[in-house]
C-alpha cells in the first residue's frame, strides 16, 4: 500500500461515515500487508508490534471521531500534516532535503526535535526539576526558538516539533508564546508535553481552529497518585482540561511517569479503560523514572525489574488486543528499532531553556549550546558532529541498525538507563557537560555506578529470554 493511497482511505473514512467501518478493515488488512507481510528487512516479530502500534492509533483516532471527541476537520488535518509529513515522509521537498542530507552526512537526518524553550511551571512536583518562578526562570529568545524550528524543518525535512519544559503554555518572550509558533509554522505538527491546568476554552479553541497541535497531559495515575505528586486539585483541572477538548474537537493524549508508586496503578486494566474509552485519549506515552539530576537520591522511586517486565507485557496486551495506542520509550524499543537518541536512527535531539544540546530528553549531557553554536554562524547539524553524538550512534548502528535481522535485545533499548557502565565508559566524553549539578555529580559517584550496574543485570537476565523466544527464534 502506498503512503498516498492511505492517506487517501484515512479521508475517505472521515468522509464517508455510513462505509467508515467497511474502509477501517480495509485499512487494516492493507496496513498489515505492508508493515509485515511485505517487509523482508527486520525480524517479522518487530513488525508485528510495529503495526499494532499504528493500527491502534488509527483506532483510537476513528472511535473518537465517532464518539465526536474529534472533529471531521482535524483527523483531514492530521492526515495531511502529522500522516503524510511525519509518519510516512511522503511529501516530496522532504524527502529531497532528507536525501540530501544523508548523501552529505552519510546518515539520515533527526524525524523530529524536542525543545523545552522555558524551565518555568505553574506547579511543584516531586522530584522534577522545573522552576515555579516564571519571571526569574531561564528561557530562550523567541528568535532563536523560531530558527530552531525553521532549520528542523529546511535543514532536516523534519515536520515534527515536540515541546517540552517546564511547562510549554507558560513560556513567553517579547510578548511572543507557543501558539505564534504554531500559527507561523502551519505545516509542522506540534506535541506538547504538559501539565494540563492551562488548557482553557479558549485555548482549545485555538488548537481546534490550527489543527497542527496535540497536547500530551501528564498524569500519574487517578486522583489520589496525580494529586499525590503535582498538588490538591491538579488532577480537577486535568479532568477539564480533557472536558475542554474533547468539546473543541482536538485530539489529546495521556503521558505518565512510571515509579514504585504507581506501577500497580499502570498493571491495571481500569487505568487505561479509563483514560482512553471514558476520557477520549487518542494515545498515551508512558516513561520510566529515570533517577538522575534531581532523582539521584530516590532509587526507591524507581520500578523494580520484575514490574518493569509486567508493564511490558501489559503494553502488549492494550495495544493488541484493547486497540490502545500506547508507547513506553523503554520498553517499546521495538517500534524504533532501539534508541532514537543522538539524533541518529531517525531520532532526535533535546535542547533546553538554556540553548544545551542533549542526545535524549533522559541524557543530560551537553557537548554544545545552539546559542554559541548560532553565534558563530553555525547550525544545529554542527551539534550532531561532535564526539559525544558520534559516540551515541556508533553505540546504536552496533547494537540494533547494522544486521536489524540480528538485533541485541531491544527490550531494553536504552543507551543510559539499560547499559549505564557502557554509558560512562564508551559514550559520554570529557567534553559533555551535566545539565546540572546533580547531573555532574553522579558521572564520578561510585555508589551511583554500582546501582545502575545492578538493575541492568537484573532487566537483562529476565528480558533476554524473552527476546530470544518472542523475537529471534519467531
Amino acid at each position: 500500500m502506498s503512503n498516498s493511497h492511505f492517506t487517501n482511505l484515512l479521508i475517505k473514512s472521515v468522509k464517508l461515515p455510513p462505509f467508515r467501518r467497511t474502509i477501517l478493515k480495509k485499512m487494516d488488512r492493507e496496513l498489515h500487508r505492508s508493515i509485515v507481510e511485505n517487509d523482508k528487512t527486520h525480524l517479522k516479530a518487530i513488525q508485528e508490534k510495529r503495526y499494532d502500534f499504528v493500527d491502534s492509533m488509527l483506532h483510537m483516532a476513528i472511535g473518537n471521531l465517532d464518539k465526536g471527541w474529534i472533529t471531521s476537520k482535524e483527523i483531514e488535518k492530521l492526515s495531511g500534516i502529522f500522516v503524510e509529513n511525519t509518519m510516512l515522509s511522503n511529501i516530496a521537498s522532504k524527502r529531497e532535503i532528507r536525501d540530501k542530507f544523508k548523501a552529505e552526512h552519510g546518515f539520515s537526518a533527526p524525524n523530529f526535535i524536542t525543545i523545552s524553550p522555558s524551565q518555568a511551571c505553574n506547579l511543584h512536583c516531586y522530584g522534577c526539576y522545573a522552576c515555579s518562578e516564571a519571571d526569574s526562570s531561564p528561557h530562550l529568545p523567541f528568535d532563536v526558538v523560531d530558527r530552531i524550528i525553521g532549520e528542523t524543518r529546511d535543514k532536516w525535512g523534519a515536520s515534527f516539533v515536540v515541546v517540552s519544559g517546564g511547562e510549554p503554555y507558560m513560556y513567553r518572550d517579547g510578548g511572543k508564546t507557543l501558539v505564534d509558533l504554531f500559527e507561523k509554522y502551519p505545516d509542522m505538527f506540534f506535541m506538547t508535553y504538559t501539565n494540563g491546568t492551562l488548557i482553557d476554552e479558549k485555548m482549545a479553541k485555538r488548537f481546534a481552529e490550527l489543527g497542527n497541535v496535540s497536547p500530551a497531559i501528564s498524569v500519574e495515575g487517578f486522583e489520589k497518585e496525580t494529586d499525590g505528586r503535582r498538588g490538591k486539585g491538579t488532577y480537577g483541572k486535568v479532568l477539564k482540561a480533557f472536558d475542554n477538548l474533547r468539546k473543541a474537537g482536538v485530539p489529546f493524549g495521556i503521558s505518565v511517569t512510571a515509579t514504585s508508586r504507581n506501577c500497580e496503578t499502570l498493571l491495571k486494566d481500569d487505568f487505561y479503560d479509563f483514560y482512553f474509552e471514558q476520557q477520549g485519549a487518542t494515545y498515551m506515552w508512558q516513561f520510566q523514572f529515570m533517577p538522575i539530576g534531581r532523582g539521584k537520591g530516590v532509587f526507591d522511586l524507581v520500578v523494580p525489574p520484575d514490574k518493569r517486565v509486567l508493564l511490558y507485557r501489559k503494553w502488549e496486551t492494550q495495544m493488541h488486543e484493547k486497540k490502545h495506542c500506547i508507547a513506553d520509550f523503554w520498553n517499546s524499543g521495538v517500534l524504533t528499532h532501539g534508541c532514537v537518541a543522538y539524533g541518529g536512527n531517525r531520532g532526535y535531539i533535546y535542547i533546553d531553556w538554556n540553548g544545551d544540546i542533549m542526545p535524549c530528553v533522559f541524557v543530560p549531557y551537553s557537548a554544545d549550546n545552539i546559542l554559541k553554536l548560532f553565534e558563530e554562524g553555525k547550525t544545529m547539524t554542527d551539534a550532531l558532529m561532535n564526539t559525544f553524538m558520534r559516540k551515541g550512534r556508533i553505540w546504536q548502528n552496533e547494537y540494533s541498525i547494522n544486521d536489524k535481522m540480528h538485533p541485541q535485545n531491544l527490550l531494553m533499548p536504552c543507551s543510559i538507563r539499560d547499559h549505564y557502565i557502557n554509558f560512562s565508559k564508551n559514550i559520554l566524553t570529557a567534553q559533555a557537560s551535566g545539565e546540572n549539578n546533580e547531573a555532574d555529580e553522579i558521572m564520578s559517584d561510585g555508589e551511583y555506578l554500582q546501582k545502575m550496574d545492578e538493575y541492568d543485570r537484573k532487566l537483562s537476565s529476565l528480558t533476554q529470554p524473552i527476546w530470544e523466544k518472542d523475537y529471534l527464534r519467531r
